[in-house]
């Protein structure tokens, strides 16, 4: 019977998780740290939904008003409508209720790009990470529209295995796109052909990144 090592998972310190650095291998190497664009994050969230929402409120609008100079006829249907109309504008409090949590929340986004992956960090409320490691993304692609060309940013999506990521509203995101497309081949290639078993005459890719101390990064508000 295999002997089972009981502490490997012992915790010391369950510490919360605030920065990138807490959940990061203890010799993983950051290449680079990004936030969005704080003008254009916003903007997107105030452009996603807001014709159907103004339209929406508009309709319901009329409607209240008109209920509002009938109120004396209508007797006690006016109580019914009032609750009824504050549930139909629905779609209003939630285009409202994203560009709010949008406005919280910018503060919490990171984007750091480290030799293995990329960790996301989010949240509101508490802190949330997510990471995409080099070796699983199937495809990148870069998105620019009206919002992100106005402000010269992009949205990057990775597409790994049945998940998709998306990098919203980053500097530099042509740039951005050649070199992750550049890291993945190479760690790809690496894993499927290492180094170490190639011919003398053939190296491989170098799959070691290091950061550019000349590469200065500066975060748009």
């Amino acid at each position: 019977m295999a002997k089972i090592n009981e502490s490997y998972f012992k915790m010391e310190n369950d510490k919360q998780a605030t920065k990138v650095e807490d959940v990061l291998d203890k010799n993983e190497t950051v290449l680079l740290r990004l936030k969005p664009n704080k003008k254009a994050y916003i903007w997107s969230s105030i452009l996603k939904m807001m014709p159907l929402a103004l339209l929406w409120a508009a309709f319901d609008i009329t409607f209240i008003v008109l209920m509002a100079k009938e109120g004396e006829s209508m007797g006690p249907g006016l109580w019914f409508m009032i609750p009824f109309f504050l549930l139909h504008l629905a779609p209003v409090w939630i285009w409202l209720g994203q560009i709010i949590t949008s406005a919280i929340g910018y503060k919490n986004i990171e984007y750091v790009f480290t030799e293995k992956r990329i960790v996301i960090k989010t949240g509101i409320i508490g802190i949330d990470f997510k990471s995409v490691f080099y070796s699983e993304i199937e495809g990148i692609k870069v998105n620019v529209g009206l919002i992100e060309k106005l402000f010269k940013v992009g949205d990057i999506y990775f597409q790994s295995f049945k998940q998709s990521t998306v990098l919203h509203d980053v500097s530099n995101p042509y740039f951005l796109l050649n070199k992750l497309q550049k890291i993945t081949l190479d760690i790809k290639t690496d894993i499927n052909y290492p180094n170490d078993l190639r011919p003398s005459e053939n190296h491989g890719y170098n799959t070691k990144y290091v950061q550019d101390s000349t590469q200065t990064n500066s975060e748009n508000k």
